[in-house]
């Protein structure tokens, strides 16, 4: 298993500033305080960090502002997420010029019904050959147009010597992936949704979303699995699924930075399309957050 990868990692976002920029400032104002809160590192660029929202130089100077402004011993994994092939490898060639530890590469879902095991082994082998730093996969059909990756393809990718681990945000097969791959392959829960299964069934961490707005919790809940303290973790654990539900679950990335801005970070407005959370979203993400003594 890859050490590097055992903990809790946070889908970072990415601040804008009133005119629609990139809040760099903010970014780096984040991830300082992140680094004081006990979280092994970063997804950069992932959903959360609105990838798809963001001009290819605006991505690079993101994982340049988390890099810069990371602790020293936090891992950074950054989103490398393209619908070709050479796209992909000719983004991931610039980013290795900021020395991320890992790409994270999300299937192309453009031609949905072409991209079968064959197509998919293909383009993660060609990539994960291209490049010298380590590749993890990110099974996420939710943000890849409904293409999920199947345990046999899983198991395929595995043995490719520079393909690392997964990171699994479905809410397909967590326990099938870990029985056929826990032990010659890293699994990462990629949500707080499925964080204790694979804690207890063989994963060695996450890339959890409610980290964004309140690190310390899943940070926590990862502490007590590990020391196999599991009534206190199922306690609260139950306790990270009912917080999740309304800062996440039901709006996305507009409710995470509004937790985060209830929290003293930077987390402001996604960028158009997405559009900021009501009013009465605001309410009850507070309201809930104030039950919980977060805020």
């Amino acid at each position: 298993m890859e050490q590097k990868l055992m903990g809790v990692f946070a889908p970072i976002g990415t601040p804008f500033t009133p005119d629609d920029q990139v809040d760099y400032a903010g970014l780096a104002k984040n991830v300082k305080y992140y680094a004081e809160a006990g979280l092994k590192g970063y997804l950069a660029l992932g959903s959360n960090g609105e990838n798809k929202s963001l001009t290819n130089d605006e991505k690079l100077k993101v994982l340049d502002t988390i890099i810069k402004n990371k602790g020293a011993d936090q891992v950074v994994m950054a989103g490398c997420i393209f619908e070709s092939t050479r796209e992909t490898v000719d983004m991931a060639k610039e980013m290795e010029k900021y020395s991320p530890d890992y790409f994270t590469l999300l299937p192309p879902c453009y031609f949905k019904k072409q991209m079968t095991d064959d197509a998919l082994y293909k383009y993660f082998t060609d990539v994960a050959d291209a490049v010298r730093t380590p590749c993890l996969l990110y099974n996420a059909p939710q943000y890849a147009g409904g293409v999920g990756l199947s345990v046999g393809l899983l198991k395929r990718c595995a043995v490719h010597p520079n393909i690392k681990g997964v990171k699994d945000s479905s809410s397909g097969d967590m326990a099938g992936i870990l029985f056929a791959l826990r032990d010659t392959f890293s699994v990462l829960a990629g949500s707080v949704n499925n964080f204790f299964t694979a804690m207890t069934m063989g994963g060695i961490g996450g890339v959890i979303s409610l980290a964004n707005s309140f690190p310390h919790l899943p940070v926590k809940l990862y502490h007590l699995l590990v020391e196999k303290k599991y009534e206190e973790a199922l306690a609260l654990n139950d306790r990270l699924l009912q917080i999740n539900k309304i800062v996440s679950g039901k709006s996305g990335v507009a409710a995470v930075k509004y937790a985060m801005d209830l929290n003293g970070l930077v987390g402001g407005t996604p960028r158009l399309p997405l559009l900021p959370i009501t009013e009465e979203e605001k309410a009850a993400i507070q309201s809930k957050l104030q039950a919980e003594g977060l805020i």
